[in-house]
C-alpha cells in the first residue's frame, strides 16, 4: 500500500468510526475514492468554525481529515462533513442491482462514494442546480460509467423506480415526485430545514402498505431550491420546537384531518407518530 493510501485507508476508519458505520464496503469507499480528484489543487481552505483556514500546502494529505472544505469558501459552499455524509450514506442501504438518485451533487465526491457502492452496470443519477459545479462534477465523474449528472434542480426530479433517493439539502416538505419516485422497499433521506435553526434528518421507506418515516439526525445545511415553503416552514419550525420528532414513525399521503398523532401536516402528506399498519 501506498503512503496515500495507508492516510486513505487511516481516513476511512476514523470517518466511519465516527459516524458509527460499520459496513466493510463503506469503509472500503471512503478509503478508494481520491478526494483531490474531486476538490481540485490545493492549497484548500477548511471550514473551522465558520471561519476558513487555508492548508499549509497543496499536499493532498492534508484533504484526509475529518474536515469541511471549501468548495466556494465566497458562498459558504463546502464539501459536506465525510462523517455525516457516511452515515447518510449507511442510511440508504446501497446494494448491487439499486438505482441510485443524488440530488445535490455538487462536486461530486459523495455520488463517487455511493457509485462505488452499487454495480457498473448500475444508475446512478446525480442532479445539481449549479450549472458551473454540475459540470466540474461531470468531468469529476466520467471515469464511473453508470454515473450521469445532470444540470437541474432535484425539485423537478422525474426519476421512476428509484431504490435510493438522497436529498442532500434542506426542504421544508416532501415533495410529491420524490415520494411517487421511490419503488418499493425504496429509501428516501431527506433533511427538513426551517429558514430559521437547525433542522433535522427523516428517512422514509416505501412499503407494501405505505410509506414509514424516522428521524435519524439533526442537520444545518444548504437550501434545496424548489422545495420550499413559507408556510410549511413555519409549521416545521413550530413542529421541532414544540412536538418530539423522535416519536414520527410514518408519512400519510391519504386525505384525513389533521389530529393528535400528525407530527407535520400538509397538502397530501402527513408526517405521522401513528405505527404503520405491518407494525400494528
Amino acid at each position: 500500500m501506498s503512503k496515500m493510501g495507508d492516510i486513505r485507508r487511516i481516513y476511512a476508519d476514523l470517518v466511519c468510526a465516527v459516524a458509527g458505520v460499520k459496513d466493510p464496503r463503506i469503509v472500503e469507499a471512503f478509503a478508494t475514492v481520491q478526494r483531490e480528484r474531486y476538490l481540485g489543487p490545493g492549497p484548500w481552505s477548511i471550514s473551522v468554525f465558520r471561519h476558513y483556514v487555508e492548508t499549509p500546502s497543496d499536499d493532498p494529505a492534508y484533504l484526509y481529515q475529518n474536515y469541511l472544505f471549501a468548495i466556494d469558501a465566497d458562498r459558504g459552499l463546502n464539501n459536506g462533513d465525510p462523517s455525516f455524509l457516511a452515515r447518510m450514506i449507511k442510511l440508504l442501504e446501497l446494494q448491487a442491482g439499486d438505482r441510485v438518485v443524488h440530488v445535490g451533487t455538487g462536486v461530486g465526491y459523495y455520488t463517487a462514494i455511493m457509485a462505488e457502492l452499487v454495480a457498473k452496470e448500475d444508475r446512478v443519477e446525480g442532479l445539481e442546480i449549479d450549472p458551473v459545479l454540475a459540470e466540474r462534477s461531470k468531468k469529476n465523474l466520467s471515469h464511473y460509467q453508470q454515473v450521469e449528472v445532470s444540470a437541474a434542480s432535484g425539485a423537478v426530479l422525474k426519476a421512476v423506480d428509484v431504490d435510493a433517493l438522497f436529498i442532500n439539502a434542506g426542504a421544508t416538505h416532501p415533495l410529491s415526485n420524490w415520494l411517487d419516485a421511490l419503488a418499493p422497499g425504496g429509501r428516501l433521506v431527506l433533511p427538513l430545514t426551517p429558514q430559521e435553526g437547525g433542522g433535522v434528518v427523516m428517512r422514509i421507506k416505501r412499503e407494501i402498505d405505505g410509506y414509514t418515516a424516522s428521524f435519524v439526525s439533526n442537520v444545518w445545511i444548504f437550501d434545496c431550491v424548489g422545495a420550499r415553503d413559507p408556510r410549511d416552514d413555519r409549521r416545521l419550525a413550530r413542529a421541532i420546537k414544540e412536538r418530539g420528532f423522535r416519536q414520527v414513525q410514518t408519512l400519510r399521503r391519504d386525505r384525513h384531518r389533521r389530529n393528535e398523532n400528525c407530527w407535520l401536516h400538509g397538502p397530501g402528506w402527513c408526517f405521522s407518530t401513528e405505527p404503520s399498519v405491518s407494525d400494528v
